[in-house]
This record gives C-alpha cells, structure tokens and sequence, in this order.
C-alpha cells in the first residue's frame, strides 16, 4: 500500500486514482502501435512511467484487448531500444544487405 501524494490516505497499489481525493496515483505516458499485418489484430502498447521508479514497460495484447505478455526495461535499456530502432542511413543498411547475401 502507498500513501496518497495529494491527501496522504493509504491508497491500495490497484488504484489509479485516490478513492477520496480523486488525484491520480501513477504518472505515466501511454501509446499503442499495430502489429505488423502478419500478426493479426495484435498490438503493443508501451508506457513510460514517470516516477520515482522510471521505467518503460512493454505490453502485448491480443485481439480481444487482453495483456498477453508484458516486460519492463530500465530508462538505459529503454534508450539503447531507442537507438537500435532509429532509422538506419540507407547507404549503411545497403552496405549490410550486401555482406549478409
């Protein structure tokens, strides 16, 4: 159980927001991505959490918008992602599509 950060009330940990001040418990940035074709109607979604604890947590729900899988990275982890998944130069990714053939 945490306590409140508006009123100070012990507020239990599945509350979003406080049950009597209506302030909300968690801060955190959420987005949703679509699956590539080939994997249905899935998704991803991916929340920045933005508290004394910062993470970056990964979901991957089914198409009956049910979590299936979940993992949580560290902001360094979440920041090496960041630069694997930026876009490639493509005279770079041309010069390792030629190696790898």
């Amino acid at each position: 159980m945490a306590r409140c950060r508006q009123c100070g009330v012990t507020v239990e940990d599945v509350f979003r927001f406080c049950p009597w001040c209506a302030a909300p418990q968690r801060s955190k940035l959420v987005e949703f991505f679509r699956a590539h074709p080939r994997d249905g109607d899935k998704a991803l979604r991916v929340s920045r959490y933005l508290t004394d604890d910062p993470h970056v947590r990964f979901s991957v729900w089914d198409e009956r918008g049910v979590a299936t899988a979940a993992v949580s990275l560290e902001e360094q982890e979440a920041q090496r992602l960041a630069l694997f998944l930026a876009p490639v130069p493509r005279k770079l990714r041309d010069r390792i599509a030629a190696l790898v053939r």
